[in-house]
Formats: structure tokens, C-alpha cells, sequence
């Protein structure tokens, strides 16, 4: 099988295309031949650093895909060939809160990804694709909108009426945007485009903010919120933000840190003054993403795909990231 690997180079161009056994499946295990993978910020991240995030082997990159089941391993109930199967970021994460060896579970890090024609998941690794749903589309789901779902409802606690700041247009903040427009969570929106703004603003943001136009945002938030601050708080930005999103959440509002996508030092005085919860979010458990899943179909939402690309060019999803232009979800399909 075809299979993209880690291997020596600087940057992007560490990503090499080589030929490898396709894998037999163990007792518990599922093999599926990949039909598309999205790409998250951590793969780009992943690939384009390797060395310093302590990958020195020719792993396996991304995290997210869709596929059918061809064959399964001894013990295996819960699915069956020609099943249509999403993975789960972690794969030993079924539910509760997170634990240290949770970490050595995650796809297309501690352990190969999903950027091949075939992959073996975990039986508990894996959850069925609604029929609503494309194999492109799943395959956007097991990182960003697991991790937009904790970051807004499951930790974030926001709830119908409930006021939430969303930073930036990726694909944690899109999802974002969708979970709360079906929640009936009131959204202000930011970007430095006025088109990607258009954009979200079609997708039910109620206030939008041009980041660049308007660079003390923080006081554009309290100004739209009569000086209280919003409830919660989608922390895409990192070191480089957080000192305004901590000014513009509420007094004992949420912080839910997703995002290392800006530099910078932190004073946490604000954050003891106002009692903010500032928690970091690393994805969620494989019921999450069942819960998830559900109201995906419920509701009706779909991904937001910016664009597709073939297995063979695959490189050119992560350069289209390293842009910075894209709107959503970036999907690598197979061929």
C-alpha cells in the first residue's frame, strides 16, 4: 500500500510517499482502507517539526480520516466489512477525564496516523458514520469539532442564551460557530478578513470583529456585551491572545485554550482578579464524539470543506495551510 511517512527534510518537505505491508489486523483490531483524511494545524505542525516534537522514526501523519472496514481481528463485535467508520483522535479514550497514558494514544503522533490506504484502528477507536454524512465530511470531525464541542458545551458549559467569543475562521472555530448557532449560543466572531467574516456571519455569528481594523478587540467585545464579557471563549490564538480574551470573558467565565498559533508571555494576575477558569482543551473521548455525532445528524450541520485534494498531491493540502487562507476544513481524498 501507499502510505506518506515522516522522513528527513526540513519542513514540509520532510513528507515522503513510500510503499509499506498493508497491516493484518491483531485480536480487538480493524483494518480500513481509507477513503479521505483532514488535516489539522497539528499535522502541519507535526510533519514541519518533527524533530523537536520528539518524532525521529518514519511515522505516519494525521490524526483524522473515514473509511470502510475490509477486515477485523479476533474478538472484534461492534463492526463488520463494508462498515463506514470515522476514527477517534485517541484511541484508547472512551470516556471520564483524561489520563497520562491516554497521550501515547494519539493518532498520527505517538502512534502511526491515518495518511495511508489502509489503517488499523482499535475496535473502541472507531464510530459509525451517520448516513447524512460524506466520507470527506466524517473525516473533518475527530479533532476540530470533537475539540469545538469541549471547548463551547462539554467544558465550556455554554448553553442556549449563554454569549461565546470565537477567534479566528480554522477549523475549530467554523465548527464552533455551527455547534452554537444550533445551541442558540449567541457568537461574536473574529478574523482579519471581511470575506471570511461574510462567511461566518452566514453561518449565524451575530457580532463580527475585524481583528486588524480593530486591534483592541477586547474592548469591542465588552463594548457588544454592556461591559460584562462573554460567557466562554474559543482560544484558538495562544500566548499571543489570550491576555485579550482574558479582558474580554466575563468575571468566573471559561477559557478553553485550544490554540499555540501566536507567541508571547502571560501575566496570569487577570486571570486570579476576574476568577477565570482557564482550561486547556486537548480534544475529547470517544463518547464525546458519539455525542457529537448524534447531534450532527439531529441538527443537520455540515462540514465546512474549503477544499479537497487527491492522495497523490497531499503535500499541497499542508502548503494551502501553512497559508493561512483557508476557511474550514482542508480533506485529502483517495484517489
Amino acid at each position: 500500500m501507499k502510505a506518506y511517512v515522516i522522513g528527513d527534510g526540513e519542513g514540509l518537505s520532510a513528507l515522503k510517499l513510500v510503499e509499506r505491508e498493508i497491516p493484518k489486523p491483531g485480536p480487538g483490531e480493524i483494518l480500513v482502507k481509507l477513503k479521505a483524511s483532514s488535516i489539522n494545524y497539528r499535522d502541519f505542525l507535526t510533519i514541519s517539526n518533527a524533530g523537536a516534537r520528539g518524532i525521529t522514526d518514519e511515522r505516519i501523519p494525521n490524526s483524522d480520516g473515514a473509511g470502510v472496514v475490509v477486515e477485523t481481528g479476533e474478538g472484534v463485535t461492534s463492526f463488520g466489512e463494508g462498515d463506514r467508520v470515522v476514527g477517534c483522535f485517541f484511541q484508547n479514550w472512551n470516556s471520564g477525564p483524561i489520563e497520562p497514558e491516554t497521550m501515547n494514544s494519539a493518532l498520527g503522533g505517538p502512534i502511526d496516523g491515518v495518511l495511508a490506504e489502509y489503517v488499523l484502528f482499535r475496535e473502541q477507536g472507531l464510530l459509525p458514520i451517520p448516513d447524512s454524512l460524506s466520507f470527506e465530511e466524517a473525516s473533518t470531525l475527530p479533532c476540530a469539532a470533537v475539540t469545538a464541542l469541549n471547548c463551547l458545551i462539554e467544558t465550556g458549559d455554554a448553553k442556549a442564551g449563554s454569549t461565546a467569543l470565537i477567534l479566528g475562521t480554522g477549523g475549530v472555530s467554523v465548527f464552533a460557530q455551527q455547534i452554537a448557532a444550533a445551541s442558540g449560543i449567541r457568537t461574536i466572531a473574529t478574523s482579519s478578513s471581511n470575506e471570511k467574516l461574510d462567511r461566518i456571519k452566514s453561518m449565524g455569528a451575530d457580532e463580527l470583529i475585524n481583528y486588524r481594523k480593530t486591534p483592541d478587540w477586547e474592548k469591542k467585545v465588552l463594548e457588544l456585551t454592556d461591559g460584562k464579557g462573554v460567557d466562554v471563549v474559543v482560544e484558538v490564538g495562544g500566548a499571543g491572545t489570550l491576555p485579550k480574551s482574558i479582558e474580554a470573558v466575563r468575571i468566573g467565565g471559561t477559557i478553553s485554550l485550544v490554540g499555540v498559533l501566536t507567541g508571547g508571555l502571560i501575566d496570569p494576575t487577570s486571570v486570579m482578579r476576574k476568577s477565570v477558569r482557564l482550561q486547556g482543551i486537548y480534544v475529547g473521548p470517544r463518547d464525546m464524539f458519539a455525542r457529537l455525532l448524534n447531534a450532527i445528524e439531529q441538527n443537520d450541520i455540515r462540514p465546512v470543506i474549503e477544499t479537497t485534494v487527491p492522495f497523490k498531491d497531499a503535500l499541497k493540502a499542508y502548503e494551502l495551510m501553512a497559508s493561512g487562507s483557508h476557511f474550514g476544513k482542508i480533506v485529502i481524498s483517495a484517489d
